[in-house]
């Protein structure tokens, strides 16, 4: 069989995935699919995850409306094919389909319901896909929101970066009432490789996502501290990356940021202001349930005082520079640095 689309239940949670043997095949799958449900989808916020995703919708032949508050962010989208708008109402005039790529509930609550929001443009009986990571309590504030006006609404963090978001090979870790993934079916076949069914009301997907963030920043911060140690210790560290990367030391994170310090590229594909957030809700809700997080906490204090350094809106992986700073380390500039 080429394709199959598995389906585990644990509890209340499904989780579904599509496998890797056959992905053209899938990929003239969706782009058929599209056609036929002719679903018109908002994407709001086209930032490197919103492009990603707004752009994979283009390839799977949705009709695409992206809106951003950047006019050179959407004139890079409307040069890759697709129309933009930059008023959330208008981009969601009629939408069925209305995708939140913002960093924060705030800004989500902004975007869906603010003077120009969304949710009241849409098509009635449309849903709203919420990307952002926030607080479960704040996601199931939304969800009530959304559905009085007659919308469906998934609380769906997204994980995977900038590069699989442009490959349409996300995860989301989803959470919402079961017609409602029925109707944007297509539109998660399009933009992920996998999508995780976890239970039937918002909030459940963010807190899988909240646990997510605690590792990926715990990864990161270790990373950051793993490779300026090797530094200290006056080791070649393109080698040290070698040699982790082959052995029981290595974690995705390692293998993903450890490269923008050997190329002193540090560019923003996810930034420590990111962290600083995400870490903070961790922070928050373990306080909250009396529940220890020294390792997560100890994580978080690493990326506020970069971010306090000068670097909350470079690439997370700038933890480095701050220890390197400290430690009076020469880390790698990337070329024509002066």
């Amino acid at each position: 069989m080429l394709w199959q689309r598995y389906h585990y239940f644990s509890g209340k949670g499904r989780a579904s995935t599509c496998g890797a043997v056959g992905g053209r095949w899938i990929g003239r799958l969706v782009s058929d699919m599209s056609k036929q449900t002719g679903l018109k989808v908002c994407v709001v916020g086209l930032g490197s995850m919103g492009m990603g995703v707004a752009t994979s919708l283009l390839r799977g032949g949705f009709e695409t409306i992206g809106c951003d508050v950047s006019e050179d962010a959407m004139a890079r989208f409307v040069a890759s094919g697709g129309k933009a708008i930059g008023n959330p109402a208008e981009a969601a005039r009629d939408a069925d389909v209305v995708i939140t790529v913002v960093v924060n509930a705030a800004q989500t609550e902004a975007v869906l319901f603010g003077d120009e929001g969304a949710a009241p443009a849409m098509m009635k009986g449309g849903v709203v896909l919420s990307f952002a990571t926030m607080g479960p309590d704040m996601a199931r504030g939304l969800e009530e929101r959304v559905e009085a006006l007659g919308l469906g609404y998934i609380d769906a963090p997204i994980s995977g970066g900038a590069g699989r978001a442009a490959a349409g090979e996300l995860t989301i870790m989803g959470s919402g009432r079961p017609e409602a993934f029925d109707k944007v079916r297509p539109v998660l076949d399009a933009i992920a490789q996998k999508v995780y069914e976890l239970g039937d009301r918002a909030g459940i997907g963010a807190s899988f996502k909240i646990v997510n963030q605690l590792l990926a920043g715990v990864h990161i911060a270790a990373a950051c501290e793993a490779i300026t140690f090797a530094k200290a210790l006056g080791l070649d560290i393109a080698k040290v990356y070698e040699v982790i990367t082959a052995s029981a030391g290595n974690s995705w994170m390692f293998e993903n940021r450890v490269p923008h310090i050997l190329e002193g590229d540090y560019a923003p594909r996810s930034a420590i202001d990111i962290f600083t957030k995400d870490l903070g809700i961790v922070s928050d809700i373990g306080r909250n349930l009396k529940f220890p997080l020294s390792i997560a906490s100890t994580a978080l204090q690493m990326f506020i005082m970069t971010s306090a350094a000068g670097m909350g809106r470079d690439d997370d992986a700038s933890v480095a520079r701050l220890l390197a700073q400290v430690t009076g380390l020469d880390l790698p500039e990337a070329p024509g640095t002066i």
